[in-house]
């Protein structure tokens, strides 16, 4: 169940930062990027402080708006985002051809909603590592209310250094996650390492289309407008992630951008042309609501001082996504599905 109502908006932003120091990480954060004379270099550099940073100050946001699973995915006509992004999540359990039993690994698995959707579609045993404390709070008290305990539980480290022994796990999956990294070659290769031979990885990507041109200024402030609203140190082409998993070993089943030919739009939720009333708050009159409670919140001293500008940030990579997606420069869905040889030879 998430946060439902203005004082539980409220109570969260920020996640695990004094209250008092919000604003101050904003304006840290701010400073990583583009639009405030940050460079890439530095974000990649820093990117541990950018992201906790980053999911700190709008964790909350996301799941007043979008529930547990903070991810897009395409969807059919008739079909409501809740329902396509529980469809989005089974598609990647039987892709990896999951069984009871096995154990799973979530790279990057915010409050855990995917986690928890999939070990109770498979019947498997899912640890979501990520290296937001806040974000793991709120995941084990959602754990506990939802009664799976026993087969989803958090671990907190960064997946570029995973506390895993080798080949641990007899599937890996990221949704929407890895493009934090600041460098993917590094990411998948730990990956690599704790997954056990002859089994597969799948992911969802955040990636740059071929139809991205760098030398255009328009799709290079696209590209920015993404990178500052969703705590992201570059993004990368869908060729680059190709190339970093047969580097770091894997072999590639397939692999396809599931935005193209999606009968909706993967962004509709995000179009402030769209109404909705089963995802209300992501459409332009909930998001006006939504900004002037924050601020009368932020006023009367219940949210933190910074909250707004969070929540201008989060507008501005709406408004990026959104764009992204209509010039088709942009997807959040580059799935592929790559496996691990039974011997380095093969």
């Amino acid at each position: 169940m998430s946060k439902a109502g203005a004082l539980d908006l409220a109570s969260g932003l920020g996640g695990k930062i004094e209250k008092t120091e919000v604003l101050s990480a904003v304006e840290q954060y701010e400073r990583y990027h583009v639009f405030y004379g940050g460079e890439e270099e530095e974000r990649k550099a820093n990117y541990t402080d950018m992201v906790n940073k980053y999911y700190d100050l709008v964790t909350s946001f996301y799941e007043f708006g979008w529930g547990e699973s903070f991810h897009f995915a395409p969807r059919w006509k008739g079909e409501s985002l809740k329902e396509s992004i529980k469809r989005h999540e089974h598609f990647l359990a039987l892709q990896l051809g999951l069984k009871p039993g096995h154990k799973v690994l979530d790279v990057g698995c915010g409050i855990g909603g995917p986690l928890r959707e999939i070990a109770r579609f498979s019947s498997t045993l899912v640890t979501g590592i990520n290296n937001n404390e806040y974000q793991i709070t709120r995941g084990k008290e959602l754990n506990s209310i939802a009664g799976v305990e026993k087969t989803c539980n958090f671990v907190k480290a960064d997946f570029m250094k995973m506390p895993f022994p080798d080949s641990t796990f007899d599937a890996v999956y990221a949704i929407e996650a890895t493009c934090h990294a600041p460098d993917a070659y590094g990411c998948y290769k730990e990956i690599y390492r704790v997954l056990k031979p002859g089994q597969y990885f799948a992911a969802y990507e955040w990636c740059m289309t071929d139809s991205f041109d760098p030398n255009n200024s328009e799709h290079q402030k696209i590209k920015a407008e993404i990178e500052i609203g969703d705590g992201l140190p570059d993004i990368r082409l869908t060729g680059q992630c190709l190339e970093a998993l047969k580097q770091a070993g894997f072999e590639i089943i397939w692999e396809k951008d599931l935005a193209v030919g999606s009968p909706l739009p993967w962004y509709l939720p995000l179009d402030t042309s769209h109404f909705s009333l089963s995802s209300f708050r992501l459409t332009s009159v909930g998001r006006f609501i939504t900004r002037n409670m924050v601020k009368g919140l932020e006023f009367v001293g219940l949210a933190p001082k910074g909250s707004q500008r969070v929540q201008d940030f989060l507008e501005k990579a709406a408004e990026g996504l959104v764009e992204g997606g209509r010039k088709e420069i942009f997807t959040p869905m580059y799935f592929f599905l790559a496996r691990k040889p039974l011997s380095e030879r093969q």
